[in-house]
């Protein structure tokens, strides 16, 4: 498993290790989405499961079942201060949860994870961002929470949180020269982030270039596209058809949804299996993928400004375009004359 060849020895493939951090502010809904990643699922990527894919080991507290952190078989927290006295060589961070301020208080701690041995006290999040990023092959900022703040940056918030970017630096890279990888999303969809991962560990076997992130360090592949080009509404968008209450199928935009200007892929990728995703079943967009989310994009259910120039726009010429299309439809929506029972041929047919 994992092992070549050489001069009729076997030679044991060192493994890339998945150190994953969920101990900034969060809820841990993006370890829990993960779980539900089918494309690829991450005991594929756990396990290997994938062409070409190299060996990883994965050291996560979702499915660590033996720890404490401080506690159990392993001594979990163990493996982040190997890979912090530089003995756990290549490994990828990967920070769940926004990073608070420590610097605005005297005393105490916002988050913490694990103890730091040489005091017995709490290591902090920031702390241990401090000390890995540095040597990690890639950082990866996973959920809404860790890539911008997300709910925890709310104006008025107590605890200074910010995202890694803010953090580290937007313009922050890693040893291999990587920059900071932002999968957002509250929680982030499960395929987005499981592909993202497979994408870096490609890229660290040398089988994939660069990763190409966007201005705002997230997969291009992945936001290159706004909720309103992939949604399944949209067409009654370009129709000026648009709800007036929850529950029928017209755009949702004069009803709270941002959708025609986040970018997510969401409404065209479902969330598991290729089914749901928030318009698709009824909800509207939030934003929650976005750097301004929350504040710029509250209240959620009133009409986004904007929306109420665009769809008055979109009514106008869309009541003409549902004319012409009903006129075409009278034409197109029945059989042709030749397809009859009789003794005649009326197909145009010319021996």
């Amino acid at each position: 498993m994992g092992a070549t060849q050489s001069a009729g020895a076997a030679v044991e493939e060192k493994p890339i290790h998945i150190l994953w951090i969920n101990a900034g502010l969060s809820c841990d809904g993006d370890s829990v989405s993960l779980t539900a990643a089918t494309q690829p699922s991450i005991e594929e990527i756990a396990l290997g499961g994938l062409p070409g894919l190299p060996k990883i080991a994965v050291h996560w507290p979702l499915i660590d079942f033996e720890c404490g952190p401080e506690q159990g078989a392993d001594t979990f927290i163990e493996w982040f201060h190997r890979a912090d006295r530089g003995e756990l060589e290549p490994f990828v961070l990967i920070i769940e949860g926004s990073i608070p301020n420590e610097a605005i208080k005297e005393e105490g701690y916002w988050a913490a994870f694990g103890n730091n041995p040489a005091t017995g006290q709490p290591m902090t999040t920031s702390e241990w961002l401090d000390r890995l990023a540095p040597k990690a092959l890639a950082v990866v900022a996973t959920g809404t929470c860790a890539t911008y703040g997300g709910i925890h940056a709310m104006e008025g918030n107590p605890t200074g949180a910010m995202g890694v970017p803010d953090y580290l630096g937007w313009d922050w890279r890693s040893k291999a020269d990587i920059p900071i990888v932002c999968v957002p999303g509250c929680p982030v969809q499960p395929d987005n982030m499981a592909e993202t991962l497979t994408y870096l560990l490609y890229q660290a076997a040398g089988q994939a270039p660069m990763i190409p992130l966007d201005d705002k360090l997230r997969p291009q592949w992945l936001f290159g596209m706004t909720v309103h080009e992939g949604c399944d509404r949209g067409g009654f968008y370009e129709q000026g058809q648009f709800a007036k209450a929850y529950g029928t199928p017209e755009c949702i935009v004069k009803i709270g949804c941002w959708g025609p200007v986040v970018k997510c892929n969401v409404p065209k990728r479902g969330w598991i299996n290729g089914v749901g995703g928030c318009p698709n079943v009824g909800g509207i967009c939030i934003a929650c993928t976005m750097p301004g989310f929350p504040d710029k994009f509250m209240p959620f259910m009133d009409e986004p400004p904007g929306a109420h120039v665009s769809a008055n726009g979109s009514g106008m010429y869309g009541a003409m375009i549902r004319r012409l299309r009903n006129i075409t439809a009278k034409t197109v929506d029945k059989e042709p004359k030749w397809r009859h029972r009789g003794p005649e041929l009326t197909t145009g047919y010319r021996r």
